[in-house]
C-alpha cells in the first residue's frame, strides 16, 4: 500500500436524506484506539453490539449498533468499523465529524473499494462490478453485476490466462532449447490449444458485449415524417402517456425520452420531431435536434405510414442516415387499412408491421430491438462488462489472430502470445496504471 493509503478514512455510507437507519463507515490500519474513544470499548469482532456513540466530552451523540471487523477479515482488508445510527442528516454529520476529530479523514469517492482492490480482497473487474451493481437499472443487470462481483467474469479471464501460460511454456521451450527436435504431435497440440483459446476468447467477447448493453442501455431514436405515429409508439412502448398525441403535424417539437425494459435489457427510447421542410422557427430547431439525436443513436426506428409505405420523402430521410446505424422500418397504423402484424427482412434491414394504437405487432418490434442489441440469451452466463473490458478483449483477440499468421515463426508467435496475456491481465488489474485506477474509482459514490 502507498503511504496515503495508511490514513484512516471515514464516510457516510448511506444515501443522502432522512431514513430509519444511517451508516458511517471507517477503515484504517488500527482502529482500536478510535473505537475505544468513540464507543467506550472496542466491540467484539463481527458481532452487532449495542453502543452509545460518544462525543468529545463523553456526551452521547446517538444510540445505535456498532460492527467491528478486524483486518484482514473485512471488506477493505484493514480494520473496519461500521456505526449504524438513526438516519437523520444532522445525526450522521455529527457522528462523521466526531470520527474526523479522532484522526480519520473524509474518504474519497470509491476509496473503500480501492483499498479492497489494493489489499487483494477484490480484483479490478470485481471492484468495478460493485459500482455496476449499485447503478443497475434492471433485475437482469443486477444478476449479471452480482455474477461479476462474485468472480465469474474474473474466472473466465483467469482461465484464458492459464491456457495462455501453458501455451507460452510450450513455445518458449522451443526458443530456450532450439537444438531439441519438436515433435509433430507438439506442433499439432499447439494448434489445438490456439484454436480453443480463440474460440473461448470470441465467446467471452460476445458475452461481454451483451453485458455492456445491460450496463449502458441502447439509445434508440424514433424518427420519420410528421403524423406517422412516433409519439403513439413511444407511449405504447412505455406503457403510459408520455408524449402529446394530436392530429396536428409537428406537435412534437423537442425530444421526449423514456427508458423501457425488454427482457431485462434497458432501452432509452427517444421520440423526436417529425422530419420535413418547415418555415416554423421552433419546429426547425426541433428537426435539427432530431438529426443530432440520430447521429448519437445506437439504433433507429424509422416509422412510416403502413397505408402509403415508404415514400420518396422517406427515401430522402434514409439517404441522410448514417450508413452503419442499425435500423428497423416500422410500418405503423395497420389497424386503418386492416393489415396484419408481421415482420420481414429486406436487404439486411428489418421491417415490422404494427399498430401503435392497438398494440398489435408490438412483440415483433421488441424482438427486433433485442436482435439489434445483440441480445441472444436470457442473461445467464452474461457478465457485466465496461468499455475498457471490451477493448482489452478485442485487442487480445486481435493478438491471437496475428499469432495464427506467424505460428511458424516462433519468436513472433511467442511475442503475440505475450501481448495477448498482457491485454487480458489488464482486465483483472494485474497490470494497471495509477491513472487508470484513479479514473475508475473516482466514479464511485463516497462511502463505497
Amino acid at each position: 500500500m502507498r503511504p496515503a493509503d495508511a490514513d484512516t478514512i471515514a464516510a457516510i455510507a448511506t444515501a443522502q436524506g432522512r431514513g430509519g437507519i444511517g451508516v458511517v463507515r471507517i477503515s484504517g490500519r488500527n482502529l482500536a484506539p478510535l473505537a475505544g474513544r468513540l464507543l467506550g470499548a472496542v466491540p467484539e469482532p463481527r458481532i452487532a453490539t449495542h453502543k452509545i456513540f460518544l462525543g468529545e466530552h463523553g456526551q452521547p451523540i446517538d444510540d445505535g449498533i456498532a460492527l467491528y471487523f478486524p483486518a484482514p477479515a473485512s471488506y477493505t482488508g484493514e480494520d473496519v468499523l461500521e456505526l449504524q445510527g438513526h438516519g437523520g442528516p444532522v445525526v450522521m454529520q455529527m457522528l462523521l465529524r466526531r470520527c474526523l476529530a479522532l484522526g480519520a479523514r473524509l474518504a474519497e469517492p470509491g476509496e473503500f473499494t480501492r483499498r479492497a482492490f489494493l489489499n487483494g480482497k477484490l480484483d479490478l473487474a470485481q471492484a468495478e462490478s460493485v459500482a455496476d451493481l449499485i447503478d443497475a437499472a434492471t433485475e437482469t443487470a443486477v444478476r449479471c453485476a452480482l455474477r461479476s462481483l462474485r468472480g465469474e467474469f474474473s474466472a473466465v479471464i483467469d482461465g484464458l490466462v492459464r491456457q495462455l501460460i501453458e501455451l507460452r511454456m510450450l513455445v518458449e521451450a522451443t526458443l530456450d532449447f532450439p537444438e531439441e527436435d519438436i515433435e509433430v504431435a507438439d506442433r499439432e497440440d499447439t494448434g489445438i490449444r490456439l484454436a480453443r483459446l480463440r474460440a473461448e476468447l470470441r465467446h467471452a467477447l460476445a458475452q461481454g458485449r451483451q453485458g455492456s448493453v445491460l450496463r449502458t442501455g441502447l439509445q434508440v431514436v424514433l424518427a420519420g415524417q410528421p403524423n406517422v405515429g412516433k409519439s403513439s409508439l413511444l407511449n405504447r412502448l412505455a406503457g403510459e402517456e408520455l408524449a402529446i398525441v394530436t392530429a396536428v403535424p409537428g406537435t412534437t417539437r423537442d425530444a421526449v425520452r423514456q427508458t423501457v425494459q425488454i427482457e431485462g435489457v434497458p432501452l432509452n427510447i427517444i421520440d423526436t420531431a417529425g422530419l420535413r421542410e418547415t418555415r416554423d422557427e421552433v419546429e426547425a430547431i426541433g428537426i435539427a435536434r432530431t438529426w443530432q439525436a440520430i447521429g448519437r443513436a445506437d439504433a433507429l426506428l424509422l416509422v412510416v405510414d403502413a397505408a402509403t409505405g415508404i415514400t420518396d420523402h422517406d427515401r430522402e430521410i434514409i439517404a441522410r442516415l448514417p450508413q452503419r446505424l442499425p435500423r428497423v422500418v416500422v410500418f405503423n397504423k395497420i389497424d386503418l387499412p386492416e393489415g396484419r402484424a408481421q415482420t420481414a427482412d429486406s436487404d439486411g434491414e428489418t421491417h415490422v408491421w404494427l399498430s401503435a394504437k392497438t398494440g398489435a405487432g408490438l412483440e415483433l418490434l421488441r424482438s427486433a430491438l433485442l436482435s439489434i442489441a445483440g441480445w441472444q440469451t436470457t442473461g445467464e452466463g452474461v457478465f457485466m462488462a465496461r468499455e475498457r473490458h471490451l477493448v482489452a478483449l478485442a485487442s487480445a483477440s486481435e493478438c491471437l489472430e496475428r499469432a495464427v499468421s506467424v505460428i511458424g515463426k516462433v519468436e513472433l508467435f511467442a511475442e503475440e502470445l505475450r501481448l495477448t496475456q498482457h491485454e487480458l491481465s489488464t482486465i483483472t488489474g494485474e497490470y494497471s496504471a495509477d491513472d487508470l485506477l484513479g479514473e475508475i474509482f473516482s466514479r464511485f459514490c463516497i462511502g463505497k
